[in-house]
């Protein structure tokens, strides 16, 4: 029972992963804009006059000079094109196989163990049906445990789907998620590789609690209303897309954060960007506003619905083919 359901969620999990990495990457480089943006600088005090036809003709005060409109923030298909134009379609991929082991390390763990405490914990009188508080526990334990396992691909991930933002000269081009994963490892410490762990946990609780039990939640309430004949694929696409926008809007604010702080670099001898997560979340709402929060969640949710759909349609079928196997 244990392994069997650690090897059906690492699958799908892994198949979810790659199919959908290119709006993951879209979003993390979205969740990083405006973060290194210079501060304004303050306006100067007008100088005097000079003269012109024997009149003094003073120069417009400061206030009166219209302030430059900020930049418009360019959106996930921007994003997209830009990424095409500088890095070409190989760079919609940078850090696959750190996602590739993010899946393999804490997506397997947490779906492996939300299906154990969802067994364990489902009353014997319930007809199977684990009641929904219980199904949020379960998420956040299972969602806990996984991301501490995951987060040094976390980080690696991070760090080479953002490397093309970066000028040509302060890139890390790592090699690949091996090569990251040494690197960090050796120039900063094997402390750096959990760095933002505490916000990892924290998204992984709310994104696997939110997720795994609004889909099963969906889909006993789609059962209960239309009968067991409707178990199919329709069924299992509304109630992951449904699964799918929760996630998206629960963890957000927090996967900006956790994005941030496991991409600032920390030259020697100098204080962090950030000193940590509310630090970062203070300095990211006093810049930029509250609503820095949900940068990227376009993309979030563009990523998160088809993530989970292909998350639990392949999840189905692979279940389908292990199923009466026992290992």
């Amino acid at each position: 029972m244990g392994v069997k359901g650690f090897v059906e969620g690492g699958i799908a999990s892994i198949v979810a992963g790659c199919s959908t990495h290119p709006l993951d990457l879209i979003k993390v480089r979205m969740q990083l804009q405006g973060e290194a943006a210079a501060a304004p600088q303050p306006a100067l005090r007008p100088a005097l006059a000079f003269h012109a036809g024997g009149h003094a003709v003073a120069l417009p005060h400061h206030h009166d000079i219209p302030a430059a409109a900020a930049p418009r923030k360019p959106g996930p298909l921007a994003v997209g094109a830009q990424i095409l134009r500088s890095e070409g379609a190989a760079g919609l991929f940078s850090g696959l196989s750190a996602t590739m082991l993010r899946q393999t390390l804490y997506s397997t763990t947490r779906m492996g163990l939300y299906d154990i405490l969802k067994t364990k914990w489902t009353p014997q009188d319930s007809g199977g049906v684990l009641p929904l508080h219980r199904k949020i526990a379960a998420g956040l334990v299972a969602g806990g445990v996984g991301a501490a396992v995951g987060n040094p691909a976390d980080v690696a991930m991070v760090r080479m789907q953002a490397d093309g933002r970066l000028p040509l000269a302060e890139r890390r081009n790592y090699a690949g998620v091996g090569d990251a994963i040494g690197r960090m490892a050796r120039d900063e410490g094997v402390r750096s590789l959990w760095r933002g762990s505490s916000l990892t946990v924290n998204r992984a609780m709310i994104v696997t609690a939110s997720q795994l039990a609004t889909y099963d939640q969906a889909k006993e309430a789609i059962l209960a209303r239309r009968g067991p004949g409707a178990d199919g694929l329709a069924t299992h696409v509304a109630a992951s897309f449904t699964a799918g926008i929760v996630a998206a809007a629960a963890s957000n604010p927090v996967d900006v954060v956790k994005t941030r702080m496991m991409n600032m670099k920390v030259a020697p001898g100098a204080p962090p960007p950030y000193a940590g997560a509310v630090d970062c979340a203070l300095k990211t709402v006093r810049s930029e506003g509250p609503m820095a929060l949900y940068k990227g969640f376009i993309p979030t949710v563009m990523r998160q619905g088809p993530f989970t759909v292909v998350l639990f349609v392949t999840l189905e079928q692979v279940r389908k083919v292990f199923k009466g196997v026992d290992f």
